[in-house]
């Protein structure tokens, strides 16, 4: 690499470093060009049609209203309400999709049985429809009880999934743990910051211990959702899916909307595996987007681009 590709490849660095830290201070309609990539809008119609969308193109969705930690029952009420239109919809539109819940949203850090009562409530509707649901897993003081309320719902409906999260030494003894023909579960690595005495920091520990997770599923009875846009691992799944003739009904890749994956997904559907895109949509947007660009900072310029050829148009 010459001097001047170096000094170019550090400039880039800076100034996505820069803009990255901007935008949470930016106004709500400044940053929103930023954050639209990643999330389909703010109302269930905007969702469905985005899923519409990805579902003419070969791809699953599952549909996620953003939110977390509400703050009373009756707001913890609104939202399962809310859960409980999105599964009408996606029946009523036949849609290929699930729904993915946050136990925060539902309530769990108010009280364990309001948020497992709601839960209820939505895998009941769910059930009901012939619609699955993932119960979607937080930050560790919340573990324990998301596993318990997740083993309830699966006891009302087999349709019901929940995460498991790479970074956590636990996760390979919790896959053991919960191993069963209904056992669905999504691998990602881990957003939230843990401690070192309960999760590995190294990012080659993580994707070893992800690699460990979907092998531990896939050699027992359960169906692996493997979420990730590291294609070391895909990359490497793919291989070992392949040699060990894995039937491609056990397993699912999954990737967050508007994350570039180059051609590697159509790669994927081209295989005949099933690829699933997690849409969020809400008006919880601005939080959840950010933190998108966080850990992506290279799509902002991707973003400024395309505005940039709008504005060229016009």
């Amino acid at each position: 690499m010459t001097i001047l590709h170096k000094t170019f490849a550090f400039v880039f660095r800076v100034l996505n470093q820069v803009i990255t830290l901007i935008l949470p201070c930016l106004p709500k309609w400044m940053a929103k060009p930023f954050a639209s990539p990643y999330v389909a809008g703010e109302t269930i119609q905007d969702a469905i049609l985005h899923a519409h969308l990805l579902n003419t193109r070969g791809y699953s969705v599952t549909l996620d209203i953003l939110g977390e930690h509400v703050h009373s029952i009756d707001e913890a009420k609104d939202v399962t309400e809310a859960y409980c239109d999105l599964l009408n919809r996606i029946h009523i539109e036949k849609l290929d999709s699930t729904i993915s819940v946050k136990p925060t949203h539902l309530g769990l850090e108010l009280d364990k049985e309001i948020a497992e009562n709601n839960f209820l409530t939505i895998i009941q509707k769910a059930k009901q429809l012939g619609l699955q649901v993932t119960i979607d897993m937080e930050n560790s003081p919340y573990t324990e009880e998301t596993l318990q309320i997740y083993q309830t719902c699966l006891e009302e409906h087999s349709g019901t999934g929940t995460v498991l999260q790479a970074y956590l030494f636990r996760s390979v003894e919790d896959v053991r743990s919960l191993d069963a023909p209904d056992f669905r579960l999504r691998i990602c690595k881990g957003i939230y910051k843990e401690s070192s005495g309960i999760a590995y920091h190294n990012s080659d520990d993580i994707r070893q211990n992800f690699i460990k997770i979907v092998k531990t599923i896939l050699n027992g009875q359960g169906y692996a959702e493997i979420a990730t846009h590291d294609l070391k691992i895909i990359d490497h799944l793919d291989e070992w899916i392949t040699y060990n003739q894995v039937d491609k009904s056990r397993f699912e890749f999954q990737v967050l909307y508007g994350v570039p994956m180059g051609d590697r997904l159509e790669c994927l559907k081209n295989k005949g595996y099933k690829v699933r895109v997690y849409v969020p949509f809400g008006k919880s947007w601005f939080d959840y987007s950010i933190r998108r660009l966080k850990e992506n900072p290279n799509i902002i310029w991707y973003i400024l681009g395309n505005i940039v050829k709008r504005l060229g148009k016009q």
